[in-house]
Parts: C-alpha cells; sequence; structure tokens
C-alpha cells in the first residue's frame, strides 16, 4: 500500500508548561491562576487558600501573544 503523500505542512508542538498554567474561555479569553499555590500553605487561613483556586484574566498584550505561540491549539475544538 503506497504512502500518503505530504503536504508539506508541519505542526507545532504545544509548550507542555503553558498549558497547564493558561485556560482559554469560550470567548477567546486567556484565564491563569494566582501566585503562591505551590507550597508553604499549611499555616494559611481557609479563607486565603479559597482566594489562589480563582482563575484571572491576562491583561498584558505581550503575555498572551507568548502564550498563543507557545500554545497554538490551545482552545480550539475540532
Amino acid at each position: 500500500m503506497p504512502r500518503k503523500p505530504k503536504d508539506g505542512k508541519f505542526k507545532m508542538k504545544t509548550h507542555k508548561a503553558t498549558s497547564k498554567r493558561f485556560k482559554m474561555t469560550g470567548s477567546g479569553m486567556i484565564m491563569r491562576t494566582k501566585i503562591g499555590k505551590g507550597h508553604l500553605r499549611r499555616r494559611t487561613p481557609d479563607r486565603t487558600k479559597q482566594m489562589f483556586e480563582e482563575m484571572i484574566p491576562v491583561k498584558t498584550r505581550n503575555i498572551k501573544k507568548s502564550v498563543r505561540r507557545l500554545a497554538p491549539y490551545m482552545g480550539k475544538k475540532d
């Protein structure tokens, strides 16, 4: 069976750390988590820990541009 001819196009690789840190909403906004979630939260009050859970939108144009470049397929539903 002959091989399928190549189109000359290539797939971009997604930067995995970026795809884990940022999420895309249905309207196309890029959301990020807050800092300080990693460790040393044993003595942190519960209210403060709850505030860490919410995601906030990315506002800086340069960061949006770099996130879209590092994760080109983020938010695309095929």
